[in-house]
């Protein structure tokens, strides 16, 4: 049996450690979306490191037996889902497909790679939850495939409202091995920021949309 506030804590320092996630408050991040943001995180840098690699792999196949029981295939979704997402199927000894953002635009157009069967059970692997629109848009293409999405897993949510209102009504499980809440706590706790960047953290978090304007 894992422990969710001990593994929540350790992956946040993983994250911190490797500058997988940036924190800073005065000198904010703008994101694809327009967002003006005190935090960027990329989980791809992960990959880099084979102890964190290996832990993160360990702890998401956890997550799958724990969470979601038999399962058939792997998904990872397009791009940074895909190594995270093969390293569980490797884990596991499951197939592994993924998803794209788009259908391929030459050949068969397909949106998802390798072997699809319909009535699978398949989790989906992500790297990061934000608003959850393109993890969801995945499990979509999976579900028009004639899979059964068992649920989706992935390394770091910011625990967005409208991410957890998305997935519900989506009707799909998510878990994450960290989030922003876990986050805040330990980088303030070990001195990655101060009680004054906490409180501008978490208001960002509150209204992200519209947050430094």
């Amino acid at each position: 049996m894992f422990n969710k506030s001990e593994i929540e804590q350790q992956v946040a320092e993983f994250l911190l450690q490797i500058k997988a996630i940036k924190l800073q408050p005065d000198n904010p991040f703008t994101w694809a979306s327009g967002w003006k943001s005190p935090i960027y995180c990329d989980n791809r840098v992960t990959l880099s490191h084979p102890t964190i690699r290996t832990y993160i792999r360990q702890q998401l196949s956890l997550i799958i037996q724990e969470e979601f029981g038999a399962v058939g295939c792997i998904a990872g979704v397009a791009t940074a889902g895909i190594p995270q997402g093969v390293l569980v199927a490797q884990e596991l000894g499951l197939p592994f497909i993924y998803v794209r953002s788009k259908p391929k635009d030459h050949g068969t157009g397909s949106m998802i790679e390798g072997e699809v069967i319909p009535g699978q059970r398949v989790v989906v692997i992500e790297d990061l939850i934000s608003t959850g629109k393109s993890s969801l848009q995945a499990v979509d293409a999976l579900r028009d495939a004639g899979c059964e999405v068992a649920g989706l897993a992935a390394i770091f949510s910011y625990g967005f409202e409208t991410a957890t209102e998305n997935f519900k009504q989506a009707n799909c499980k998510f878990f994450t091995l960290s989030n922003y809440s876990a986050l805040l706590k330990y980088a303030e706790q070990n001195h990655y920021i101060s009680g004054e960047d906490t409180e501008i953290l978490r208001k960002w978090r509150i209204s992200p949309s519209t947050w430094g304007q």
